[in-house]
């Protein structure tokens, strides 16, 4: 694993105030998400975006509601899941399913998606990636930066959802 160079390593120059950033997280898996969510939310805390937490089942459902949030204006949405490695084809499914769903969202909708879904072999590996203490990288807190820095990236464009002040 290769934490080097993530969104969340610099946050130089980043100010997000007047941005408002849904965060949907699915339930599967609790230890892993909450502390997935809680680096989610405590990113945009700390940049100064105003947040709207909505949980989800799984992370099969988070393209239908990240979608619903970027067609209700909000600058960005972060999709967090996870999703471990069983002894079925099921896995490569719902991965695959998940994530084709949150780039057509993203694309369709000009809304950027953070990407915090966890496509982990083991559960060992998501707590490793989840921001808990002990763990060596939190994808919460990069997927966030991530749709932050490219919600502000449009907005430089002209591109963004809509000015929040």
């Amino acid at each position: 694993m290769s934490g080097h160079g993530a969104p969340g390593d610099d946050l130089t120059g980043l100010d997000a105030h007047g941005l408002g950033v849904a965060i949907v997280a699915a339930t599967w898996h609790p230890t892993v998400m909450d502390g997935l969510l809680n680096a989610a939310v405590a990113t945009c805390e700390e940049l100064g975006a105003a947040t709207r937490v909505v949980r989800v089942p799984g992370s099969f459902e988070l393209p239908i509601v990240v979608q619903q949030c970027a067609r209700s204006g909000y600058d960005a949405v972060v999709a967090l899941g996870v999703i471990v490695r069983g002894g079925t084809p099921h896995f490569e499914y719902v991965c695959a399913g998940t994530t084709d769903g949150l780039i057509r969202v993203s694309l369709e909708t000009g809304v950027p998606v953070g990407f915090g879904v966890l496509t982990c072999d083991t559960e060992l590996q998501a707590i490793d990636r989840a921001g808990l203490p002990g763990s060596h990288e939190s994808k919460g807190r990069e997927a966030t930066v991530a749709a932050l820095r490219t919600a502000l990236t449009l907005r430089e464009l002209g591109a963004g959802k809509r000015s929040r002040s």
